[in-house]
């Protein structure tokens, strides 16, 4: 009796110390933790999240290039849109039935308990068409935001665009920062500056009733956040110049780049044809991304960095640097003009020297030049001694910034194409090969791919006597921000400074006398540097090129022109790049090259087969 007695206790015991368990978390529960409590306020509470304002971007004078524009997105919770009225629905919102359907399916595969993008990029009118039947829809609420919007038509492909992030995207770690619907920079500037442009979003939460009527702000705003607008962004870019360049190029293929010596400072970038970026913001997006990605002139193709050209003729002034550098010439150093090793014009005279072979662009001076620079006879075996004088000719070459990125601020810039040993190697076999294998490099031929950038590049290098600074396309980020410090760096090319003058004169003769006559600017007191060239396209008509600078003494602007299918340079390139020069340095065009601004603008260029 005395065992069964105790066993009495142990069992009382027992039973205590749960019902003081439980006794314990009901107190928890309903006096210390108010979890529970606010489970329960929230099934009246939407989240809403605060999208902050994208940072502006400026041309170099003040001028608006991108600002933001109102746009609302219907958003859905799934679990809050129980059983809607599905034909009342798509009437009001004007959507056809399987859109809904596919729609509601996508949401629900999100989540249930989310809020995620419905329908996207409404106008501010359709809001207002629809902003009365919201209540008939619970699980359904506005949610504003903005999107990209243009006060001109300009600078598309540089501007870049902005598009809702995608799935592939939200997966990777890298995105993580980033919700269903946002959106964020997908190309140009809006892309490389996205850290800078996109801002910090905030939240605010609200009390709806079942019909998801709104009811005022959930504790007085207590655990809202405010969002943070990205920063500001001042371009480089000359609005009135862009616009004007892309006048110019307006039914022609090609680019034009622009960029001042002195910083780097790229003044325009036109790349043709172009398309205008307001095509790619609002509802209409994708219907008009579809068009330009089909277009078959390759609208959306990026051609100052993307594009890869032979130089044709504007090389040889590389050619004449790198050979005076290594004294396999000097400024007087004169060749025949032998039309049995390469054709070239008529009628020029001798090339007793190299101002006057560049002034007349000989292709023989050239290809002569080049062949002493290759075989400089460091070895007895001819192939070796190609190798060895190719390898030298290769380390002078990258120190111009070509067959490497110049690490322009912009996307998916290309590197080009530069021969290397490998290269021949890979062609003809190992040390099978010499320099009558490659001759047509000479002349910026073969097995050569420059882009428009880098040829505006060498123009800067050459107005700077030797060195560059890294081309970028905007000028500073934030309201007193500076120049980004890795843009205020000098790259020097590995030619001496003494060199670069014989270079200039010749190409002051290029103009005022020679192959570039119709880029003269004298009559306004602008001395023009420049260098003719025409790029053969074994696919049609050549395409023509012209690179100069201005004015001589102390540079303002250097640029590349690059027209395809239009063949000499100094007919169709050379006029197109004097009226830009012209402009930006007077902000004008005098009387006497209107028929010069006609001529470009008609673009009824005839392609000749001459390559100077």
């Amino acid at each position: 009796m005395k065992y069964l007695e105790d066993r009495k206790y142990v069992i009382q015991a027992i039973f205590l110390a749960v019902a003081a368990v439980y006794a314990l978390k009901l107190f928890y529960i309903q006096v210390i933790d108010n979890s529970y409590k606010l489970a329960a306020e929230n099934n009246a509470i939407q989240k809403i999240i605060q999208y902050p304002f994208r940072g502006l971007i400026y041309d170099r004078d003040g001028r608006l290039l991108v600002q933001n524009m109102p746009v609302y997105d219907l958003m859905i919770v799934p679990k809050e849109a129980k059983n809607p009225d599905t034909l009342h629905f798509c009437k009001v919102f004007n959507i056809p039935l399987e859109e809904f359907r596919e729609k509601m399916k996508t949401a629900k595969a999100y989540s249930y308990v989310k809020p995620s993008p419905f329908l996207t990029r409404l106008s501010t009118q359709e809001f207002a068409s629809i902003q009365e039947y919201l209540s008939d829809f619970p699980g359904f609420y506005i949610n504003a935001r903005t999107v990209r919007g243009y006060t001109h038509q300009s600078l598309a492909h540089a501007l870049g665009y902005i598009g809702e992030i995608s799935p592939a995207k939200l997966e990777n770690p890298k995105y993580s920062k980033y919700l269903p619907g946002e959106y964020l920079g997908i190309s140009g500037i809006e892309s490389e500056y996205e850290q800078f442009l996109m801002g910090k979003r905030g939240v605010k939460y609200k009390m709806v009733n079942v019909r998801g009527i709104d009811k005022g702000p959930f504790r007085d705003g207590e655990y809202d956040t405010l969002s943070v607008a990205g920063q500001n962004l001042v371009s480089t870019i000359d609005l009135e110049l862009q616009q004007y360049g892309e006048k110019l190029m307006k039914g022609k293929i090609g680019s034009v780049v622009a960029i001042e010596p002195s910083t780097g400072e790229i003044l325009s970038y036109v790349s043709a044809p172009g398309y205008d970026p307001n095509l790619l913001t609002g509802k209409e997006f994708g219907k008009n991304y579809l068009a330009l990605q089909r277009d078959s002139l390759k609208t959306l193709f990026n051609r100052p960095i993307m594009a890869s050209y032979p130089p044709g003729s504007i090389f040889k002034l590389v050619q004449a640097l790198i050979s005076m550098q290594d004294g396999v010439i000097t400024a007087n150093t004169g060749f025949p003009c032998n039309q049995k090793l390469i054709k070239c014009s008529h009628g020029h005279e001798t090339p007793s020297n190299l101002r006057i072979a560049i002034k007349h662009s000989c292709n023989p001076y050239f290809y002569q030049l080049f062949r002493n620079q290759i075989n400089q006879g460091k070895s007895r075996n001819t192939f070796i001694d190609s190798r060895i004088g190719l390898d030298n000719w290769n380390k002078h070459i990258l120190t111009f910034g070509f067959g490497t990125k110049l690490g322009i601020d912009l996307p998916n810039e290309k590197k080009g194409i530069i021969p290397t040993s490998k290269l021949y190697d890979k062609y003809y076999g190992e040390n099978r090969w010499k320099y009558s294998n490659f001759y047509s490099v000479s002349i910026g031929q073969g097995e050569l791919g420059t882009t428009p950038l880098q040829m505006a590049n060498l123009m800067a290098i050459i107005a700077n006597r030797g060195f560059y600074f890294t081309p970028h396309i905007v000028r500073s980020v934030g309201e007193n921000g500076k120049p980004l410090p890795k843009y205020q760096v000098k790259h020097y090319t590995s030619v001496d400074q003494k060199h670069f003058e014989p270079v200039i004169d010749a190409m002051d003769d290029v103009v005022a006398k020679g192959t570039g006559f119709y880029a003269k600017l004298a009559h306004v007191g602008i001395t023009v540097c420049g260098k003719t060239g025409t790029s053969e396209n074994p696919h049609g008509d050549d395409h023509a090129v012209f690179v100069a600078f201005a004015p001589r003494e102390n540079p303002k602007i250097a640029i590349a022109v690059y027209v395809e299918n239009a063949g000499f340079g100094g007919v169709s390139a050379a006029p197109l790049a004097s009226l830009m020069i012209e402009k930006y340095l007077t902000d004008t065009i005098s009387a006497p090259r209107k028929r010069w601004e006609d001529w470009v603008l008609a673009g009824n260029f005839k392609p000749k087969k001459k390559k100077r």
